[in-house]
């Protein structure tokens, strides 16, 4: 074996690579093959490499203030064919279970009324806007992409983490990552049945027209940024380039009539899909907060009018309250027939009559989060915490049982990671990427595999420190050739220069910039 991985012992979990000690998984033996040639040293000196890479094409993160590069480990997490059939069914089923519960919480709430949820979960939601009731959607989609996070526990099992619904982000990482693998692994791509990434952008393109407004035969498609400050700016003008579509700010669109309009040196033309990457809090300040300079005043009403198809939908937030979570094992079996495909982490609701006491007596044994926190803010890990911590959640749960949940303790499997320059055991999730058309749920064969850089650490958010791996999915008949140098074919202009017809943007006078 080589020298890299004499020092690797396995963690108390299951590690994706290696069955036991000294014995690889049969997906992984091309990727120990290319491994053993390299010293550590090479293994660092690629790491490196990659890095600089990153940097100068602007694919970093912030942490702590700073602006870094992205961090991809150089041993990918490989998938079967089965695996990602288990995958993909369970994350499918996933999404039309929340599309329908969303459909039905802003429309008839039958689910409510038969008692599957309790009407409190959504009255008391922060994520429920009444400005959204009634707003029937072409194609009844309002989860236009989903990202749903899973991890694997102690026995090898996928369980759902949670859902995200609302702006699922971290796509552009899984195709960053693929094209820095395949020239780092060029020969293993050839080699690997390995299932490409490239295909997203024509296939969330296709999508966001489908969901066009009915009578409208040529839909203009834009990508609605809060702007260059925000921490996944990035991520949308990639998509924006890969869809070949424009990339505003909430400045370059204009509302009239219930209507929607870009502002171009051509002239105003119309908009009838959106695909936002703002909150809702911040999208309109006529239906929403008052105070926001980033969204477009009227934009909620265009869509209340049926002129507009914001993508994903305003209200989304009732589908991924992480209360909800712990119902969508019942919604699955109430709106689609069905047992859940992957079933989720064991839950406790604080809420609850008598799940409060339970919760706090073993709440050092527990994982405690807010039901509205993201990045892994928030979250307290019982086992890891000191008294000071726990006292302090236990006053705030006490408080607001609405406001958390908590749930048991999984040791997320392991994947080998470089270490400095040795290979070590580190805690990872998958977050697979759906896009939903109307007519089918298809899932981006990988996702993003993010890992916990510390030893021994279960919070794999980059916000807190965390890296990510390539995500490969073997594929089944003969091996391809290597993957396209550059997904799509949408020139690489700066993303507020050009429109879709070559129209440039008119930035208006005096808008503040976000």
């Amino acid at each position: 074996m080589a020298d890299i991985f004499d020092a690797y012992a396995l963690a108390d979990a299951w590690d994706e690579m290696f069955e036991r000690p000294g014995e690889v998984r049969a997906a992984y033996e091309p990727v120990l093959a290319a491994l053993q040639p390299m010293e550590s040293a090479e293994l660092r000196f690629k790491a490196d490499q990659m890095a600089r890479a990153f940097t100068d094409r602007g694919v970093t993160y912030a942490f702590a203030g700073e602006e870094r590069p992205w961090p991809l480990d150089l041993v990918p997490r490989v998938l079967d064919a089965l695996e990602w059939d288990l995958i993909q069914r369970g994350v499918s089923q996933r999404v039309r279970a929340l599309e329908a519960y969303l459909a039905d919480a802003y429309g008839p709430c039958r689910a409510f009324e038969d008692g599957v949820v309790p009407w409190r979960l959504l009255l008391n939601s922060g994520h429920f806007h009444r400005a959204a009731h009634g707003v029937e959607p072409p194609g009844g989609v309002r989860i236009h992409v989903a990202g749903i996070d899973l991890v694997r526990d102690e026995a090898g099992d996928f369980r759902v983490l949670e859902d995200n619904v609302r702006v699922p982000s971290g796509v552009s990482y899984v195709i960053e990552n693929r094209r820095a693998m395949t020239r780092i692994f060029p020969s293993l791509f050839a080699e690997q049945q390995v299932c490409p990434v490239d295909g997203y952008g024509q296939r969330l393109f296709a999508a966001l027209r489908a969901a066009a407004p009915d009578g409208v035969g040529d839909p203009r498609v834009v990508v609605l940024t809060p702007g260059p400050s925000n921490a996944a700016y990035f991520e949308h003008a990639l998509l924006a380039r890969l869809m070949g579509v424009q990339l505003v700010e909430g400045h370059d669109l204009v509302c009239r009539g219930n209507r929607v309009w870009m502002r171009t040196t051509r002239g105003e033309m119309p908009v009838h899909v959106v695909y936002r990457r703002l909150d809702d809090d911040f999208l309109d300040p006529l239906h929403f907060r008052p105070d926001s300079v980033i969204g477009c005043p009227g934009i909620m009403s265009a869509a209340q009018a049926g002129n507009v198809t914001l993508a994903n939908a305003v209200g989304n937030g009732i589908a991924d309250d992480k209360l909800l979570y712990t119902y969508v094992p019942d919604l699955i079996r109430y709106y689609l027939a069905e047992e859940p495909v992957i079933p989720n982490v064991e839950s406790f609701r604080p809420e609850e009559p008598g799940q409060l006491e339970a919760v706090l007596d073993q709440l050092h044994q527990l994982v405690v989060k807010p039901v509205d926190g993201a990045g892994g803010q928030g979250i307290v890990i019982g086992p890891h915490a000191d008294k000071a911590t726990l006292d302090r959640v236990r006053k705030e749960v006490i408080a607001d049982p609405r406001g958390w949940i908590a749930q048991r303790p999984v040791a997320l499997s392991t994947s080998p990671t470089l270490a400095g320059e040795r290979m070590a055991p580190r805690h990872i999730d998958l977050r697979p990427f759906a896009v939903n058309d109307g007519s089918e749920v298809w899932v981006l064969p990988g996702g993003l595999t993010r890992v916990a850089l510390q030893e021994g650490n279960l919070i794999v958010n980059s916000s807190q420190g965390g890296g990510s791996k390539d995500t490969w999915v073997l594929a089944e008949g003969p091996a391809g050739g290597p993957l396209p140098e550059e997904p799509g074919a949408v020139p690489d202009v700066a993303p507020r220069q050009l429109g879709p017809d070559g129209e440039r943007l008119i930035p208006q006078e005096g808008a503040q910039q976000q």
